[in-house]
């Protein structure tokens, strides 16, 4: 008369089901949301227009309320919180940035360039981004900002 226990058969079989993790639902689930991010950035990137009120949201400081007519030569240039650089809508490295300067210097010599910087970008990468394009010969520079409320 033994007061212990022996495991019956059902006992061995669950710890059976549960000794192996089957990770293919996980996987899926993976790939799905990998596929879902992938589509929504490139549709948050893409530009919708060749203005600077078009493109990338950047949270910009608040400036005064003049308001200025943009001419169609207009080059908007993001620079987000991180540090990464925007150009019609694609991320840029600085020296691919240089080439994006130098093609709008030969199209247009006028081209005015907005530069619309994060709240939080510190002040010498704008500084940067702006001597980029004075030494591609771009003189005519902006910075956008989002008018202050009344």
């Amino acid at each position: 008369m033994s007061s212990s226990p022996l495991p019956n058969d059902e006992e061995t079989q669950d710890e059976a089901v549960f000794s192996e993790i089957n990770i293919t639902p996980l996987t899926d689930i993976f790939l799905v949301l990998l596929i879902i991010f992938m589509v929504t950035s490139s549709v948050i990137i893409a530009p919708q227009g060749n203005s600077a009120q078009n493109g990338i949201r950047v949270n910009l400081p608040q400036g005064g309320n003049t308001t200025t007519s943009l001419p169609s030569n207009d080059l908007p240039i993001a620079i987000l919180s991180d540090g990464r650089l925007v150009a019609s809508g694609h991320v840029v490295s600085p020296e691919e940035l240089t080439a994006v300067f130098n093609e709008a210097k030969s199209k247009a010599p006028n081209t005015l360039v907005v530069i619309q910087a994060d709240e939080g970008v510190p002040h010498g990468k704008v500084v940067e981004v702006m001597g980029m394009a004075q030494n591609a010969g771009l003189e005519q520079l902006a910075i956008g900002v989002r008018q202050t409320q009344k």
